[in-house]
């Protein structure tokens, strides 16, 4: 017998009684030990996912739990609630014209901020995102209005935009009084008065985000196109849009939420009145001109409800339909390891 083989031997033989003194200490099974691993992931999950779920149940679940409850009582806003009316709110909520016209309101607004906001903030993120001589401050500049208070702007407009207002005044020492207009009340306007409002005051969000995406392409996929003689827009269209397709879908997605839930704005600027009359009334100020300012918090309560559902629902769909090719590739199922 070799040296080798005289040491192999002698090493299984001192493993084996080893063993048969108990001596050895055995390993866990691989499926206790799966087993506190998993204990310790969740424990560690719960921990940091702990603190925002408390303020996602108390800031959210439970105000709209508490505004669904409260939307079945005729309700003054003071006391416990005692007369029950059932379904009656919302049975006059969604049978009420001008609620359903408010809705309307809201649908052209998320129309029109798509397709007024979109271009123009494409543009204007293909343009600054070129290097040019106050690139920095022009930035600054298109920015600087998304984050001015609403009552700021609210105020602003509507003093420059009355029929005495700055807008007019301009336009005569122009010589352009033919273009005087109750930009305002006239409800011929007025939505697009708002429209050209909303787009001045968030198309620097778009155009931040859609900076954002721009760099993410590579610049050699340009260098490639230009290489095959691609032209400044076809380069655009073939390389850029498809690229910047996920900015601009999450982009859509906030704006049309915003959309469905503005109420700032139009009652600053428009008030509890006129805002009907001249057609930029919304959900949400009619839900404040006839819940709160009419005294009927119950009515109210029914109508954030209505809100909350609708806009949950267009978000619902907007997830499986628009955002599902975003998120497919995102979220993995995990593996045991082995």
């Amino acid at each position: 017998m070799t040296v080798s083989e005289t040491a192999v031997a002698e090493t299984a033989t001192g493993t084996e009684l080893a063993v048969r003194g108990g001596g050895a200490q055995t390993a866990p099974p691989p499926s206790r030990r799966r087993r506190r691993g998993d204990w310790s992931e969740r424990l560690e999950i719960a921990v940091l996912i702990g603190p925002a779920l408390i303020m996602f149940l108390g800031f959210v679940i439970f105000p709209v739990a508490m505004a669904a409850y409260y939307g079945f009582f005729r309700w003054q806003g003071y006391g416990a609630p005692s007369e029950l009316v059932g379904l009656q709110n919302y049975v006059t909520i969604l049978t009420d014209p001008t609620f359903v016209e408010a809705l309307g309101h809201n649908a052209v607004i998320v129309v029109a901020s798509l397709v007024l906001q979109g271009p123009v903030a494409v543009l204007l993120a293909l343009l600054l995102n070129r290097r040019m001589r106050g690139q920095s401050l022009i930035r600054v500049l298109i920015f600087v209005p998304y984050v001015i208070a609403e009552v700021v702007v609210g105020t602003g407009f509507g003093l420059m935009l009355q029929t005495q207002g700055a807008l007019n005044g301009a336009l005569e020492q122009l010589g352009l009084g033919a273009l005087t207009r109750d930009w305002i009340a006239d409800p011929s306007i007025a939505i697009w008065t708002l429209m050209g409002i909303l787009t001045w005051k968030y198309v620097g969000f778009a155009v931040i985000l859609f900076l954002a995406g721009l760099q993410g392409i590579p610049e050699e996929l340009y260098e490639a196109a230009a290489l095959d003689g691609a032209g400044y827009w076809q380069t655009h269209w073939r390389i850029t849009l498809p690229l910047l397709a996920p900015t601009l879908r999450i982009w859509a997605f906030l704006s049309i939420i915003g959309a469905l839930q503005l109420f700032d704005l139009v009652y600053i600027i428009w008030g509890q009145y006129v805002a009907s009359t001249a057609g930029t009334s919304t959900m949400a100020t009619y839900m404040v001109v006839n819940g709160r300012n009419a005294g009927s918090y119950g009515f109210g309560n029914a109508v954030a409800v209505v809100i909350f559902v609708i806009s949950l629902v267009v978000a619902i769909v907007y997830q499986r339909y628009v955002l599902r090719r975003d998120t497919a590739g995102a979220i993995t199922e995990g593996k045991p390891q082995r």
